[in-house]
């Protein structure tokens, strides 16, 4: 099949170019806006507590004011506020309430802190666009208002609240993908230079990706849009990495094999087709083991990853189709030409270094499979420290952004729960009004929970049939011990509810509880299936039902490992209280899934190896010879592309810059340079059990070439090597 697709796109280059560039211009002429969602509550599936608690407001309390936005003021001085100070920030309240922004539906005053040094601005929008782009609009249009108002007072004021947080988080969002645009782009461009000192070849794959990007982008909207998924801004960085980093592991593989075709005295176009007959299924299969473990995201109960798994499928699938069509026809088109200036190419290198590791893997694969697996087994003791936050929009903003300084600010002035109240919503089962002599009683007890500064009776509906009591949590809403207290205060809203009565408990820290249910769901879901279905990818292309199982341990291993150095880079030497709550479920399928591509490279060029008669531990050590080189390549340069996350200055994607990158290293320079051979070498022929995929092949008739004339040594040497 890959020969079919080489010899048509090696025979129709200029058809094969023009089909995308058509494909190109209609998609993203057609395609529509992809919208973001910076709301935590919209990532959770309506059966969770704190989306019925969220419904019941929206049913019962219709008007209830829930502040959207908070204006934050204080004295230039630091000192306590005068009475002067008070009345300008009810004129600056009201001023801003006559102004009739958009999305606000009222601003009144707040509560003076117990120090009398803060007070605030309450601002309420509409409550059916939560996490919209056109509320952080709006608060762009309120930050500067009442930045303007203030002037002529002695007050300086910052806005807070969810919409200024919505709206940092999106100029955060732009700024971190321009750092990590320019980043990637010269990590790959100076690598590749480094690699194959040919402009051309440094410059193509960035021209090619930039384009398939184009498309992907455009076909995600589509996805997005069709499916009703949700968006968030941090998947576009996301997605400039990946789309960066794996097509260009691609296009190594692709390149490095027409190289090596050449060298053997190849005519150029059919040495294209053979690279593409070669390494064509080994591209496939490592895409296929990414597709279908991002695909297993759609398992998840959070709307963040059941969009960016689609999402990111998408990506890799067009760069799989790119790398099998467009790159070969671009290069077959240009030839030789493409290595321009250097004369490299011509002859076959050494590989010395390569050649002194696999004779080591050769003479001792116990050994080296001890080593490189104690190291593995080392690092993954780290994942026993583990803690996760889910401060979603903390995490995805440098704290010097102005809503993260009010939300410090004001879990220092207030009571730290009092910016982000739970609340227990106590409702009749049969519709009519609650006995009011309860509430006292009912009140007490939630006061008393471990952990509550204090609870309320905060307003009744209209028949009196639901209730809603304000609790507020003496911790910050999204720390662990809020979250503790808040499924502690779940526990006695239920079991002391009144007789025909039923309680539901809302509010942020509610909604990150239900998060940390999602996510421990997700992992007992998504992990084993991701798993099952790229040992599936590995058995269909080895035809081995025995070396998938060790080949995803080992990559299991490496997960570990990165969790276990992330864990210890962040938590131990960083001194954050935790990683975000999504990092090992983006890492597990970052790392099983992109890791995997080394160990199918590696594992397809030590079966080439095999069939030309060699016994195991030869095998193991001539594919170290000849891919490894690939596979370092490819593999700094992915590791390289994910560290350019770092750049973005916020929590999350450095966090998952750093994991990520790291884990594609582990994969590339421990798990496929040395434990995977090295295992295979040792485990033998029993290896590729039941089927005989190592079994030398007799020699076959030499396929028609492109051309009359033009001679194909495949027949001659099938591993693609000089005899």
């Amino acid at each position: 099949m890959f020969r079919r697709i080489g010899n048509v796109v090696v025979r129709h280059p200029v058809w094969t170019i023009v089909a995308w560039l058509i494909a190109a211009v209609a998609i993203v002429a057609t395609a529509p806006s992809l919208p973001s969602n910076s709301d935590e509550s919209s990532f959770l599936p309506k059966s969770y507590e704190s989306i019925k608690a969220a419904d019941i407001q929206a049913k019962a309390f219709p008007a209830a004011f829930t502040p959207s936005a908070i204006a934050l003021y204080q004295r230039t001085d630091g000192g306590k506020l005068t009475a002067a100070d008070k009345k300008d920030v009810e004129r600056i309240s009201s001023e801003l309430g006559e102004k009739k922004i958009d999305q606000v539906q009222k601003v009144v005053p707040g509560q003076p802190s117990s120090d009398g040094r803060y007070t605030m601005t309450l601002v309420q929008m509409d409550s059916k666009n939560a996490g919209q782009p056109v509320q952080a609009d709006a608060a762009k249009v309120l930050r500067d208002d009442v930045k303007q108002l203030v002037k002529g007072t002695n007050l300086e004021v910052k806005l807070g609240g969810s919409a200024a947080q919505a709206l940092d988080q999106q100029d955060s969002s732009k700024r971190g993908e321009a750092l990590i645009g320019i980043g990637t782009f010269v990590i790959i461009l100076v690598t590749l230079l480094i690699i194959f000192r040919a402009p051309i070849l440094a410059f193509l794959p960035l021209i090619t990706i930039g384009l398939v990007s184009a498309i992907a982008n455009g076909l995600i909207a589509y996805a997005t849009k069709l499916f009703g998924l949700q968006a968030n801004s941090s998947i576009s960085s996301i997605l400039i990495v990946v789309l960066f980093g794996v097509g260009t592991d691609y296009f190594l593989f692709l390149m490095f094999r027409y190289r090596e075709r050449l060298r053997l005295g190849d005519e150029p176009k059919q040495a294209m087709v053979n690279a593409v007959d070669r390494v064509g299924e080994a591209i496939a299969s490592a895409a296929g083991a990414v597709i279908i473990a991002f695909f297993a995201l759609v398992l998840s109960t959070l709307g963040f990853l059941k969009q960016m798994g689609p999402a990111l499928a998408i990506a890799v699938t067009v760069t799989l189709i790119a790398g099998l069509t467009l790159i070969p026809a671009v290069v077959s088109l240009i030839g030789p030409k493409v290595f321009w200036p250097s004369k490299s190419w011509q002859r076959e290198p050494e590989n010395a270094r390569f050649a002194a590791l696999g004779r080591g893997v050769q003479k001792r694969p116990a050994l080296t499979a001890a080593l490189s697996g104690l190291v593995l087994v080392v690092l993954s003791l780290g994942t026993l420290g583990f803690n996760a936050t889910f401060d979603l929009a903390a995490g995805s903003m440098p704290k010097t952004k102005e809503s993260m300084v009010v939300q410090d600010e004001m879990q220092k002035a207030y009571s730290a729960g009092a910016a982000a109240p739970t609340d227990v919503y106590l409702s009749s089962t049969d519709g009519k009004a609650i006995d009011t002599t309860v509430f006292d009683a009912y009140v007490k007890k939630l006061a008393a929970v471990d952990g509550v500064a204090n609870a309320r009776l905060a307003q009744l509906n209209k028949d009196g049939s639901t209730i809603d009591f304000n609790v507020t949590l003496k911790y910050e809403a999204s720390t662990d011990k809020a979250i503790e207290t808040v499924g502690r205060v779940r526990e006695v809203a239920h079991a002391d509810a009144p007789p025909g009565t039923e309680a539901v408990v809302g509010g942020m820290s509610s909604i990150y509880k239900d998060i940390d249910t999602a996510v421990t769901h997700d992992y007992k879901t998504v992990f084993p299936v991701a798993a099952l279905l790229i040992m599936l990818i590995l058995g269909l292309l080895l035809r081995s039902v025995v070396a998938p199982w060790y080949l995803i341990a080992s990559v299991g291993l490496g997960f570990g490992a990165t969790l276990g150095a992330t864990v210890w880079i962040f938590q131990g030497a960083v001194g954050h209280s935790g990683l975000m709550f999504m990092l090992p479920v983006i890492m597990y399928l970052f790392v099983v899934a992109i890791g995997t591509d080394y160990n199918i490279l590696m594992i397809a060029r030590l079966r080439e190896e095999a069939r030309e008669g060699r016994e195991p531990r030869e095998a193991a050590g001539m594919a170290l010879r000849h891919a490894g080189p690939t596979v370092a390549a490819a593999g700094f340069i992915l590791a390289a592309t994910f560290a350019t996350m770092m750049l973005a200055g916020n929590a999350l994607l450095t966090e998952m810059g750093f994991a990520v990158s790291f884990g594609i290293a582990v994969a590339a320079f421990v798990m496929a340079m040395f434990f995977t051979p090295s295992l295979t070498a040792l485990i033998g022929h029993a290896a590729w059990w039941p089927g005989h995929a190592d079994r030398a092949k007799e020699p076959t008739a030499t396929p028609a070439p492109v051309s009359g004339g033009e001679r194909d040594t495949l027949a001659h040497d099938p591993a693609g090597r000089r005899s």
